[in-house]
């Protein structure tokens, strides 16, 4: 078989275009992962999918009828009700970098970061001072941080502490932080309305699960009435922790995806290792 240039260029093309088309899809899974109520359409509309293969399978014809006309006119009743989450999205794939975070901090970096915070949440919760911090990762929160007022300023446990201190006029809103630097504060974010969440939690924690149901931020919370420390990461609220159990949390989740691979297959190697001896 002779290979021409035509044929080598064909090829070249249908590798380039099942690769964009892989490319949209990683795209479009990845940021619908990260939201929480995408995710859960995104499993309702598999579990329609299947119950219309299981009823032509099994030839429940009422059944069948019915889901028909569910996949006939589902999405545009997903259109009108999702309306805000789709577009949502679609900032957010304009906004998220394909390559990753803006920046990746340095061991050192992290270790300043994480001790800059843990010190400032703890001089906040001993004074009973609310607060909401924010921190960007792959996902931009630049929808959100063109509202707030903007400092871009380096990240310190005293400029941190002033900011939420009564009476400051951006004490109500929340600071957001890129890599280790203090973007702006007093930035506002969307309630979460999930029903799991206590009665007795404020407005402070609903916007923390708010800002990580929709990105993939993680959102650090003190509480103004009791003095207790919250995370909210990957669509979850983790109430009452220690100051070392938030410590650990942000250490574990400021992590490079690389390093986390890694610390994966050395704890599989030390199983292993234990399992042999």
């Amino acid at each position: 078989m002779i290979i021409t240039w035509p044929t080598i260029l064909s090829i070249i093309k249908k590798i380039i275009d099942i690769s964009i088309v892989w490319l949209i899809f990683y795209v479009i899974l990845k940021n619908i992962r990260n939201n929480v109520k995408l995710s859960l359409l995104f499993k309702g509309v598999i579990v329609i999918i299947a119950l219309k293969l299981i009823s032509d399978f099994c030839g429940f014809t009422t059944v069948g009828v019915l889901l028909e006309y569910i996949i006939m006119w589902g999405p545009l009743a997903l259109i009108i009700v999702f309306q805000p989450e789709i577009r949502n999205i679609l900032e957010q794939l304009g906004r998220s970098q394909l390559l990753g975070r803006h920046k990746v901090l340095t061991v050192d970096e992290r270790e300043r970061l994480v001790y800059e915070i843990i010190q400032a949440v703890d001089t906040l919760r001993k004074q009973r001072i609310g607060a909401l911090l924010v921190l960007e990762r792959d996902i931009s929160l630049g929808n959100y941080i063109d509202k707030a007022k903007k400092i871009y300023a380096d990240l310190s446990s005293d400029l941190l502490v002033s900011i939420f201190f009564p009476n400051n006029p951006l004490h109500d809103g929340g600071v957001i932080l890129q890599g280790d630097r203090i973007t702006c504060a007093g930035a506002v974010f969307p309630t979460s309305s999930n029903g799991k969440i206590s009665k007795r939690l404020g407005t402070r924690h609903r916007a923390a699960l708010g800002i990580v149901e929709e990105t993939d931020a993680i959102a650090v919370v003190v509480s103004e009435e009791t003095g207790r420390l919250s995370i909210a990461v990957k669509g979850e609220l983790f109430y009452n922790l220690s100051l070392d159990d938030v410590r650990m949390m942000l250490i574990d989740e400021l992590k490079p995806k690389q390093e986390e691979e890694i610390d994966e297959e050395e704890l599989e190697e030390e199983e292993i290792y234990e399992e042999n001896n």
